[in-house]
């Protein structure tokens, strides 16, 4: 557009551009045909596109945001066509997820693979370098779960998805309390074990006897606080 066809107030260049006022019904039915026809693909993606995304299923879902866009606003862009596509990025998915099915390798590379973030109360700090997870968090994520300190986790796995699944330890030991340091009132109204220490970057559980002054043997920090009971 030159310069001088832009002026203010043009009502129609700004609300439909260069565009006929028809073409205003015909966006209706292109949009509805292509809604249709993205609606009936991701049925057939089957449930998992309904839940939380694996990364080859976001990338899947931003390309058909793409194929979709145009056959709906263009009106040199025929219908047909960005069903065709709409189709084949079906085909596309289904396929990578049969493939994926029958190998593992295939798998890993497009969907990742689980971590265990937390193993028997202590947070696996290399583990979260890898997942580029942050001790708030995991902490967040057990605290959703109305969990006080680590030494009530078993285990904590961060899936391939990006979910966290949790398993509680049967017999809770003490561990590093995960509420937020700056919540002084909660933290004091916990009861605290004076004869451990957790590492305040990993959560190993040492006794504070034998541990003062010295680092931590998991990840040589060397900050102790009193163990939660």
């Amino acid at each position: 557009m030159k310069k001088e066809e832009i002026y203010f107030p043009d009502w129609q260049r700004l609300l439909i551009g260069n565009t006929p006022w028809e073409f205003m019904a015909e966006v209706l039915i292109r949009t509805l045909v292509i809604y249709l026809a993205l609606l009936l693909v991701l049925r057939l993606m089957g449930k998992r596109m309904n839940g939380q995304l694996t990364i080859s299923e976001l990338a899947v879902m931003v390309t058909l945001g793409g194929i979709a866009s145009a056959p709906m606003q263009l009106p040199d862009r025929g219908i047909l066509v960005g069903v065709l596509v709409l189709f084949c990025a079906l085909i596309f998915q289904r396929g990578l997820n049969l493939w994926a099915f029958r190998n593992r390798k295939v798998e890993l590379l497009t969907q990742g693979d689980i971590s265990m973030v937390v193993k028997e109360g202590v947070l696996r700090i290399e583990e979260m370098e890898n997942a580029r997870l942050s001790k708030d968090q995991v902490f967040a994520a057990l605290r959703t779960h109305n969990i006080k300190h680590l030494g009530e986790v078993k285990r904590l796995y961060m899936e391939a998805c990006g979910l966290f699944s949790i398993v509680k330890a049967k017999h809770p030991k003490p561990g590093l309390p995960i509420y937020p340091a700056k919540d002084k009132a909660l933290m004091q109204s916990l009861s605290h074990d004076k004869e451990r220490q957790a590492c305040t970057r990993c959560g190993y559980i040492a006794q504070a006897a034998q541990q003062q002054g010295k680092p931590c043997p998991n990840c040589s920090c060397d900050e102790w606080i009193p163990a939660t009971n």
